[in-house]
């Protein structure tokens, strides 16, 4: 099936339970209500998880906080690393000396297995996940890496994968299955941030400790799948993404601590599909596009964590959607995508701070 159908079929889904949520809008009053047009706040198995396990009330006035470091630096392309093949929304985490992109769609829009291992200088295949899966997401805590939720042939996961070398295991379960997630760690904490369960969009941040029951943290102001999400000074920043079928503007920050999320600025643009990564106390913004499936963007955008301010920060040598980004000491690494001509990329871009 072709990305343009798969995401028609999502818009149609999404319609369809924003008709029936109208029915039930005063059982998801109890949650914050549901977002107009954009469907259900949640599933019923996530609202039950975030009743039994204390989610906050969501507060949605611009604030400060978090740490910034003064201006950010602009990023250039430093490396690009061939791909065993082409690959788009992949899920990626650092790993194993370099990053690991984990599953993903391939040029013919199948669902990938793979797990590559991509180490600046090469890129090769090192172990299959069980099943083939794209639009999850990764992050590692301990030095392990962990895949939540995607999606394959219109079915949503709730797994979580804890992935090494020799292959993956389910190391615990998301409250309700998910896709079109997005991920960051914080400490010994994996949160995983809106998604989609294939008939309802989820308003969920979703918190993940080895060993221990997932259990929802907050509530976004709305349902939001395809977020770009980084940790930055203790605190989730989650930029942008597509509430029912229109693309976002809102910076939102969670603060852990306190379980609030609080919108702190706005982006230049409304985007979705964008990477997220952080680098020398900045949350970076990475390619992107609008709510059309051509409407790719190559710039690199950076947030400040404390006043919200967003300033440009470079660009990718294309306009790329739907890639893959994770953050290693003094450098990003974004991988694959899609171009405004459908055309997925088969490499990883190194990206360094520009030298002044």
């Amino acid at each position: 099936m072709s990305a343009a159908s798969r995401a028609a079929r999502k818009r149609s889904a999404a319609a369809l339970i924003g008709a029936c949520v109208a029915a039930a809008a005063l059982l998801l009053a109890g949650c914050g209500g549901a977002e107009s047009g954009s469907g259900s706040g949640s599933t019923a198995a996530a609202r039950a998880a975030g009743s039994s396990h204390g989610a906050r009330a969501n507060e949605t006035a611009p604030t400060h906080g978090g740490t910034s470091s003064g201006r950010p630096p602009t990023l250039e392309l430093a490396a690009a690393t061939k791909l065993p093949g082409a690959v788009q929304l992949p899920a990626v985490t650092p790993g194993s000396g370099g990053v690991l992109a984990l599953g993903g769609l391939d040029a013919a829009d199948s669902s990938l297995a793979s797990v590559t291992l991509i180490d600046g200088r090469s890129a090769s295949t090192v172990a299959r996940l069980p099943q083939a899966l794209h639009d999850a997401a990764a992050a590692s805590i301990g030095g392990r890496a962990y895949l939540f939720g995607g999606g394959n042939a219109g079915t949503a996961s709730s797994s979580i994968l804890e992935v090494a070398r020799t292959g993956a295991r389910v190391a615990a379960r998301l409250p309700a299955p998910a896709s079109d997630v997005a991920a960051s760690a914080i400490g010994d904490t994996a949160y995983v941030v809106g998604g989609y369960t294939e008939t309802a969009p989820l308003r969920t941040i979703v918190a993940f400790v080895p060993g221990r029951p997932t259990r929802v943290v907050a509530l976004l102001p709305r349902p939001l799948r395809y977020a770009a999400v980084a940790a930055v000074g203790g605190r989730l920043l989650i930029a942008g993404g597509t509430s029912g079928e229109t693309a976002q503007r809102a910076i939102l920050s969670f603060d852990p601590a306190s379980g609030a999320v609080r919108q702190i600025g706005e982006l230049p643009r409304a985007l979705t599909h964008a990477a997220g990564a952080s680098l020398g106390g900045f949350m970076y913004v990475i390619g992107g596009r609008g709510e059309g499936l051509s409407e790719q963007t190559s710039a690199i955008r950076a947030i400040d964590p404390a006043s919200g301010s967003v300033s440009s920060a470079g660009r990718l040598p294309e306009a790329l959607s739907d890639l893959g980004a994770a953050s290693l000491p003094g450098r990003i690494v974004a991988v694959g995508g899609r171009d405004a001509a459908g055309t997925v990329q088969d490499r990883a871009l190194t990206l360094l701070p520009a030298s002044r």
